[in-house]
């Protein structure tokens, strides 16, 4: 007698890879990808920007004196946190945009975070994973510029 019905032995049967084809298809929008990750560095960034609005940048200064640096250059943080994101939000000048924001996190781990390279966190993380997820993917965002809309 045989059996009611068949019993699928195997993940590699051809109905599972038509299904994760057509995951993949759906998934395979790389315009759409570049502009989220965009948009979300652009949103991550401005709420550490807005706290420099509300609070001040009298630590930053501090830090660039300390350092021997005109305390001025403190004043530079609203580009990197504000200004920029928002180009990156509206999609102008998004090379240059993301490169500024690059190097804000550049001088942010040089003047705050020198000394956390190798510091790991009560729950397992890298103490610099935000400032390196800014800093890389204001990279990627600023290396995958043509894939944005509207480009070739």
């Amino acid at each position: 007698m045989a059996p009611r019905f068949r019993l699928q032995t195997s993940f590699f049967h051809s109905t599972n890879f038509e299904h994760m084809n057509a995951l993949n298809n759906l998934f395979n929008q790389p315009r759409l990808g570049v502009v989220l990750l965009r948009w979300t560095l652009a949103i991550l960034m401005i709420f550490h920007g807005w706290a420099k609005v509300t609070g001040g940048v009298g630590g930053i200064e501090g830090m660039l004196v300390a350092k021997g640096l005109p305390g001025a250059l403190a004043y530079g943080v609203y580009l990197g946190e504000l200004i920029a994101p928002l180009f990156l939000l509206v999609g102008v000048w998004v090379v240059p945009a993301a490169l500024v924001i690059a190097i804000n996190m550049a001088f942010a781990v040089g003047l705050a975070h020198s000394t956390h390279f190798m510091d790991i966190t009560n729950t397992g993380g890298w103490r610099l994973e935000l400032q390196a997820f800014f800093f890389f993917t204001a990279l990627v965002v600023a290396f995958t510029n043509k894939l944005g809309p509207n480009k070739g």
